[in-house]
Parts: structure tokens; sequence; C-alpha cells
């Protein structure tokens, strides 16, 4: 077990404690930036909460709601730092003493957005913030979908709580599905008249989420990963 890395570099099968298979090969971003307190290789489960920067008040309720589940089932909550859902899954993990890893779109040394300063020194001191981006990697939009396909590789299962039209958790949701990952889409977008691609994901085995206590029947029991490197 390695604690308390300081920017140290690992790769994702490091970090998971296992061999990837040949899709998830695919997606493998290389060499990863890690600072946390987090045990690694990480237990099980992950499971990204991902959705809107502008979220709606219902949205916000229904991050918490399932963060609080996920965290009450000893999961650990992933998310990429950015405003709206992604914040209120990182703080509702806080606010339960449960567990929380941010996959950022810049590398460590950087902050996007400077709202979330405190929050992210606070998951680099007690949690775990990781990043694909070297000290000095220039930030541009496409970062935060190469952000998403790798949140994607390390978590056990993706919830997009809420999105719109152009959203980037739905480059996340189509990589879920492409590794094999459980994917719910919560039910107020799968309603939303106005948007297409929630359908088209469930047609690809996406999973309408009503209630977040039936997203444990999917997930990978706690257990600590058995470390096949050293």
């Amino acid at each position: 077990m390695h604690e308390g890395r300081e920017h140290s570099s690992i790769n994702v099968e490091e970090l998971l404690g296992r061999k990837l298979n040949d899709i998830e090969l695919k997606a493998d971003p290389g060499t990863l930036f890690v600072k946390g307190s987090l045990n690694i290789p990480l237990p099980c489960p992950k499971v990204s909460i991902i959705g809107s920067r502008k979220a709606s008040a219902h949205g916000i309720v229904n991050a918490q709601k399932i963060a609080k589940t996920l965290i009450e089932n000893q999961a650990i909550i992933v998310s990429g730092l950015a405003e709206g859902i992604d914040t209120v899954a990182h703080k509702t993990a806080l606010n339960m003493k449960g567990e929380t890893i941010a996959v950022l779109g810049t590398p460590l040394d950087k902050v996007y957005p400077k709202i979330n300063y405190e929050l992210q020194q606070e998951l680099m001191k007690n949690h775990l913030v990781i990043s694909q981006f070297p000290a000095g990697y220039p930030i541009t939009g496409k970062n935060f979908v190469m952000r998403n396909k790798t949140m994607a590789l390390i978590s056990d299962a993706s919830i997009i709580v809420e999105a719109g039209k152009t959203s980037g958790s739905k480059h996340q949701g189509w990589e879920t599905l492409r590794m094999g990952r459980p994917l719910f889409i919560c039910e107020s977008i799968v309603n939303n008249k106005e948007l297409d691609w929630p359908t088209e994901m469930i047609d690809h085995g996406a999973i309408e989420l009503d209630d977040p206590i039936d997203m444990l029947e999917v997930l990978p029991t706690r257990f600590e990963v058995i470390d096949v490197f050293q």
C-alpha cells in the first residue's frame, strides 16, 4: 500500500491494483500524477457522479442524495472538481466523512475553477487528486474530455445526474458504455423531451435511475484490492 503521496507518478494498473483488459488499454492515459492520502491500490466500489456545471436546485438535491447513498454503502465518490454537480458530490462526501477522488482537467499545480481552490487543497491532503497532465501542460478544452475518459476508466460505474445537449458528461457516458461499465442516467434527464442522447445511451445499455438504492445491485462489494505489483 502507498499512502500520502506527494505529487507522485503512477499508472492506472498500479492505481487499480490489477491488469487492464484490451478495451481498457485503449483508454489508458499512461502516467498519472497523484496527491493525497487514500490507500493505493484503491478499493472498490468507485463511482463517478457527474453533471452540469450550472446545476439546478433539483440536480443538486439529486446529487446529494446519490452521494449520500453511495457513502453509506462504503463507495468512493469520484468526480471532476468542476462547479455544479461535481462540487456537490465532493462536498457531500466530505460532509458524510466518506472518501472522494477528484480527477482534474489541469495539472495538479493548477486549479480550475479558482473557486474550488480550498476544496482541491482539502482533497489533496485528506483524499486523492489525480491528473494525467504534467506541470506546465497547457490547459485547453480537450483536456476535460480526456479527463472524462480517465474518470470512466478508474470508476466501477458512472452516474449522470444532470446534463444538457452539449454537456461534457456525455463523453464520459459513452466511454463508460464502451468499457462495459454500468452507466446510470437520472430519471429527470431521461424524461426531458428536449434531449435525445439519454434514450440513445439507454438503447446501448445505460440504466435509468429513479431510486439511488438501485445502483447497489450492480456495484462490486467493498474490498481491498490485492496489489499484483508487490
